[in-house]
């Protein structure tokens, strides 16, 4: 920026220190609003004395004891999607059969789980052949889709393990076998239809 030095020349400005300060703007607005404001019918105000303050600071801590509870629902709910304990599995084209394995062992680390999978997966036949003829074949495609779903799942996650959606797919795969399996055993014991 630059300014006229008087000279006729001008001058060059490099600081906001070198800048006159005696200019007056050319019109002062203050004893025009002063006079607005004077003019103006005064509102009894409302004193801020204990009652307001502890009111204002009880709004707070509503509000914050609020935000706590939403966080902690919010946490408790994000803990039963997915389980507890994930691996990192490589990122392969191919997921091998120990690779298949390595994911399903990180979605599926209950032990109680795994005990009674195993044992609805030993008595599975046993079970199936107590069922009618149409309740087998309709278990038997449910299970086989299902355990199809699992293996494209695995091997998804072996390209793209950090993927929530296909871990939470996953998860829920293995609850949709467990249904499954379940209401086989409660069908057989029975001797109802599925």
């Amino acid at each position: 920026m630059s300014t006229p030095n008087g000279e006729g020349t001008e001058r060059r400005i490099r600081s906001l220190g070198e800048l006159p300060q005696d200019i007056a703007p050319p019109r002062d607005l203050w004893p025009e609003i002063e006079a607005r404001l004077r003019a103006e019918p005064r509102q009894p105000q409302v004193s801020a004395g204990n009652g307001s303050r502890r009111a204002f600071r009880w709004g707070h801590a509503a509000s914050l004891a609020a935000s706590v509870a939403a966080l902690a629902i919010g946490i408790w709910i994000g803990r039963g999607m997915l389980p507890a304990g994930t691996v990192d599995v490589p990122r392969v084209a191919d997921v091998t059969a120990t690779q298949a394995d390595v994911v399903a062992a990180a979605y599926v680390t209950d032990p109680r789980y795994r005990r009674e999978r195993a044992e609805l997966v030993r008595s599975l036949e046993e079970r199936l052949a107590r069922l009618p003829p149409q309740s087998q074949q309709k278990v038997t495609e449910s299970l086989a889709a299902i355990r199809q779903s699992m293996r494209d799942l695995e091997e998804a996650l072996g390209r793209d393990p950090s993927n929530a959606l296909l871990q939470e797919l996953l998860v829920n795969t293995y609850q949709d076998e467990m249904h499954v399996l379940t209401a086989v055993q409660e069908a057989s014991a029975a001797g109802e239809e599925i």
